[in-house]
């Protein structure tokens, strides 16, 4: 352990209204425009200014109808699902505005179809130059099931089984084009070299792609791999695929817990302990004075109604827990969806007394993400000490508020991290995976 370990950072968004927050679109203080292209190139720009490493979207493609059986409390509120905008558009537009800052996006490998995928994030790495980034989801819900056709939705375990042929697809895909098969010989006349572009040619229980891709190898040769499986199967598909594992674990024991679980199921895949970079999610409130702190996560928490919590936690949980009564407990939603969010939840509650009321208020002020209370240097002082513990690599900064809780870390905390040598100071490396140092090869 090392005092001079560098925190890798990245924000976290979603195109629409909410992301943990449930009152981000309540800001007091301003409209927060969030259909809006200024709005998202606005804050890749603050981002680059804070030399974060990336951002990434997340993403799902259902509105939330499974509490009561129906959408009217999600929308009527202004749930997690509300409205996604498709992140992929979004992410060019940011490369356009940015030089260095990472741009991820999620896809899920339930419904789609690996060719598509390895077509959209190849473009996206060639535009920026080596910034791809690729969030990996299985999908969990029956709203997203019944949009495409499928019912029932998948099993848990069989999901990271057609996600794990998947990857192998695109990865086929990425690989069809060697590095110094485009040759652009103007005077000759030729434009690549045939023999160095391969038929994929996979024929598997899932899927079946011939390749090669249409698009000459892109700068990163495939986007970094991100992945929050935080279930035991999940575990196991981030340790054989992702660079960055993204976590939301509400206490320092569960960060803790889960690293080491990481780490041993790198070790496990054959990876170096180290090889995947563990970022957990963080929401600050930052405050010249800790009181002044206080107050502005106070002032977020009375905007939560539970119910938008509900909302989106019956989504997560792919249960329809609406006709418990409120002051049921937790422990009475089947383990059907987010199973980690679940168990999450369930290691808050202790005893098992936390209700659904609870519950919701919980959810809808963060889904769970835990948050740092106080002064910049505060701030600073938590986040290098969960580091420094070893429970951590960096953090996923997640926005109470838009712009706001951006500006704020870049502006106040990111300046007392570069002063003691734990947030850099320049981009000084081209590509993102050279820069998070994830360039061990995968198979």
């Amino acid at each position: 352990m090392t005092q001079s370990k560098p925190i890798h950072f990245c924000g976290f968004l979603v195109a629409g209204p909410v992301v943990h927050s449930h009152a981000i679109w309540r800001n007091p203080a301003h409209e927060t425009p969030f259909l809006s292209l200024a709005h998202y190139a606005g804050i890749a720009r603050t981002l680059e200014r804070g030399f974060f490493d990336f951002v990434f979207f997340a993403d799902r493609l259902a509105i939330a109808d499974r509490y009561g059986d129906s959408h009217e409390m999600g929308l009527r509120l202004g749930d997690q699902d509300a409205t996604r905008m498709d992140p992929l558009p979004i992410l060019g537009a940011m490369a356009a505005v940015t030089e260095h800052l990472g741009l991820g996006a999620t896809r899920s490998t339930t419904y789609d179809a690996p060719f598509n995928i390895a077509r959209e994030f190849a473009t996206l790495d060639h535009i920026s130059s080596g910034r791809a980034a690729w969030n990996v989801v299985t999908s969990m819900n029956d709203g997203e099931a019944l949009n495409f056709g499928d019912v029932p939705h998948l099993s848990h375990d069989e999901r990271y089984d057609r996600a794990d042929e998947f990857m192998e697809v695109a990865f086929k895909l990425w690989d069809s084009w060697e590095p110094d098969a485009l040759v652009l010989d103007r005077a000759g006349g030729v434009y690549a070299d045939p023999a160095k572009v391969r038929y994929a040619n996979h024929k598997g229980r899932w899927f079946q792609a011939r390749g090669p891709l249409n698009i000459p190898r892109s700068p990163q040769g495939r986007p970094l791999i991100i992945q929050a499986g935080s279930s035991g199967r999940g575990k196991a598909f981030a340790a054989r695929w992702s660079e960055v594992i993204f976590a939301l674990q509400p206490s320092m024991a569960r960060m803790t817990a889960f690293t080491r679980d990481v780490r041993a199921a790198l070790e496990s895949a054959g990876r170096a302990p180290d090889a995947a970079k563990v970022m957990m999610a963080m929401m600050p409130f930052i405050g010249e004075t800790r009181e002044e702190a206080e107050a502005k996560r106070d002032l977020h928490d009375s905007l939560i109604d539970p119910r938008v919590g509900l909302s989106t936690l019956a989504a997560h949980a792919n249960a329809d827990f609406g006709a418990l009564p409120l002051d049921a407990t937790i422990d009475e939603i089947a383990d059907t969806g987010s199973q980690g969010n679940l168990a999450a939840l369930r290691s808050i509650a202790g005893d098992g007394s936390m209700t659904i009321a609870d519950a919701g208020k919980i959810y809808g002020r963060g889904v769970m993400c835990p948050r740092v209370v106080g002064t910049a240097q505060d701030v600073a002082d938590e986040l290098m000490a969960i580091v420094d513990s070893g429970a951590a690599d960096g953090f996923v900064i997640s926005p109470a508020f838009l712009p706001d809780t951006f500006e704020d870390f870049v502006h106040k905390v990111v300046p007392i991290l570069q002063a003691r040598g734990r947030a850099r100071t320049s981009y000084d490396a081209r590509s993102l995976r050279e820069r998070l140092g994830t360039l061990e090869a995968r198979t």
